[in-house]
């Protein structure tokens, strides 16, 4: 997937959506994507699904441990949800919805409570992404391209 696109068409519209926009999210999510998957929507690993690579238990813990005790994000997150795909297979929301997946990975990433790093500093949003996202071990740090940030 072209990462300008993901960017225009998925990244910055749902995060505005969610109104916690920033240049630094934006570049955090989009080398997320391409650090996890690629940039493939359909990438499918033992570690997780779609494009961001989240896993079954890590979707349910953002439910279960964070978005259940915030009630208004919650239903923004879930208004990007399919009304039906969502009922019967949630997890399957994390391949085939892309504005859903990208609100449940930037979450992830919320729900830790640090600070992002500005969005110039290259180093620091990869340092992040293997702090907080990262599936890779402590050998993931070793194999950040930073050419994604």
């Amino acid at each position: 997937m072209d990462t300008l696109k993901l960017r225009q068409c998925v990244i910055e519209p749902t995060l505005k959506s969610l109104g916690m926009y920033s240049c630094a999210a934006v570049k955090l999510l989009i080398g997320t994507a391409a650090q996890e998957s690629q940039c493939d929507p359909f990438c499918r690993r033992d570690q997780g699904l779609g494009i961001y690579q989240i896993s079954a238990q890590q979707h349910r813990a953002i439910w279960d441990q964070y978005l259940a005790f915030k009630p208004d994000l919650a239903s923004l997150v879930r208004g990007l949800a399919s009304q039906h795909q969502f009922l019967q297979d949630p997890d399957q929301e994390l391949v085939t919805n892309l504005a859903y997946s990208t609100a449940i990975a930037w979450i992830i990433y919320l729900r830790s409570g640090d600070p992002l790093p500005n969005e110039d500093d290259s180093k620091g949003l990869g340092h992040f992404w293997h702090h907080h996202f990262g599936h890779h071990g402590e050998q993931g740090a070793n194999h950040l391209d930073m050419a994604y940030w």
